[in-house]
């Protein structure tokens, strides 16, 4: 194996026993493979989580030139479009994100907060000033749960959409996988396996971690964005994931979890 192939594979993973560690190259070039020796403060980890909604809530709103791409989009598949786009959320080409929630350890605890808003170039904008606000200080690691499948590409592309510039850490192109500054709960959880998804409530109990998410779950946003237009609610939800998710990436590092008293909110 050649020296890029070496990096490429101890960035990613590192078996220790029993124990499957994920490793992140830190900016000296240096790695600390061992889980129960990395310390979380020092890593500088932003943990992220989006909220998004479709930009018309019902199919019928849709414009004409919108319906044509997205009833195109399900051309030759067995999918009925009109029922398909309860779904429409997800995509970013025909949905915005409507809350962005993060956190981060401090030496006083775990501060988290959340930028929410009908205005998605704001929110945007306000993530970006945090992520150079954060990066002054060393380089930061984002991670999300099925961060790498939907939360990191749906906010590129949402930047692009709203011609914005993409934040340093959001700027792919031309880099090496092991450059990418991006950490993925799910994919730390496939251990390499690709035939199923694991929601993060579930991670959170089979490892046995305190979980908040008891307003609503994330098929009703759209709904309480729209008919409810209770934006603080899903606000509330997504600071719940972004809790839930730091708790959750500390079983993989081996650290404590952070007790409801650790919790600073912005």
């Amino acid at each position: 194996m050649d020296r890029y192939s070496a990096l490429f594979f101890i960035s990613r993973w590192v078996h220790l026993g029993d124990k499957a560690a994920f490793v992140s190259l830190q900016n000296s070039g240096r790695f600390e493979s061992n889980p129960n020796k990395m310390n979380l403060l020092k890593e500088k980890i932003l943990y992220v989580d989006i909220e998004t909604v479709p930009l018309v809530y019902q199919y019928e709103q849709l414009s004409p030139q919108s319906r044509y791409h997205w009833d195109r989009k399900w051309n030759g598949r067995e999918i009925d479009p009109v029922a398909q786009y309860e779904k429409a959320g997800i995509y970013a080409e025909f949905a915005k994100i409507v809350c962005i929630g993060y956190g981060y350890h401090t030496a006083a605890g775990f501060f988290c907060g959340s930028f929410s808003g009908h205005d998605e170039q704001v929110l945007l904008r306000d993530f970006h000033l945090l992520l150079k606000e954060q990066q002054l200080q060393q380089p930061v690691l984002l991670c999300a749960h099925n961060g790498k499948e939907f939360d990191f590409p749906f906010l590129g592309r949402r930047y692009l959409v709203n011609a914005l510039p993409l934040p340093d850490l959001l700027l792919l192109q031309g880099k090496k996988p092991w450059e990418v500054r991006h950490i993925d709960t799910l994919e730390l959880w496939k251990f390499g396996d690709y035939k199923s998804y694991s929601s993060l409530d579930l991670l959170a109990f089979i490892f046995d971690v305190p979980s908040p998410k008891t307003e609503m779950d994330g098929s009703q946003v759209a709904s309480t964005y729209y008919e409810k237009k209770d934006l603080p609610r899903i606000s509330r939800y997504c600071l719940q994931d972004v809790i839930t998710l730091a708790r959750v990436y500390a079983r993989f590092c081996g650290q404590k979890v952070i007790t409801e008293d650790e919790i600073i909110f912005a």
